[in-house]
């Protein structure tokens, strides 16, 4: 029998994309939502489970609503001409409407019951340093406003 179709819907739906430097701990989040009428259990795998905290990595997603999943890179030497091969699997199993154990649900459950959605992993360097751009943007906005504006601001 084929899988299910994915129930729960995804942003991003494809890639994960990390914003460095990455000297410290670069965070994206993984909004989970589920637009079913029934509770769903979800997990989150990766490929590089030393380089990541996922939190939370497991739970139920109550019917209609959604929840952030904090994706944590570990720092790292950023490598710009290496392709990130890092992925990330979202598995999702309907919730029983008996469920007591969510551990046993996932020992419980059949291949055709699981449901999953595969993310890729990008690393992008920014362009300039962000905190120089903020100072370049106050600098030039005190030196380009008027007398007149500066004492409105006051």
């Amino acid at each position: 029998m084929a899988r299910q179709e994915q129930v729960l819907v995804l942003e991003p739906q494809q890639e994960l994309k990390f914003r460095g430097p990455f000297t410290d701990v670069v965070t994206a989040t993984l909004k989970l939502t589920n637009p079913t009428d029934r509770n769903v259990c979800f997990k989150v795998k990766t490929t590089a489970p030393r380089r990541y905290c996922v939190r939370p990595n497991s739970g139920v997603i109550d019917s209609g609503t959604s929840i952030n999943v904090s994706v944590m890179l570990q720092p790292f030497e950023y490598d710009p001409n290496e392709k990130s091969k890092h992925k990330f699997m979202v598995q999702s199993i309907l919730a029983p409407r008996d469920m007591t154990d969510m551990e046993g649900v996932w020992k419980e459950a059949k291949p055709e019951e699981l449901m999953d959605s595969k993310l890729r992993c990008a690393f992008e360097m920014p362009i300039g340093n962000d905190k120089t751009s903020s100072l370049c943007v106050c600098v030039w906005t005190c030196v380009c406003l008027s007398p007149n504006i500066l004492e409105v601001l006051q």
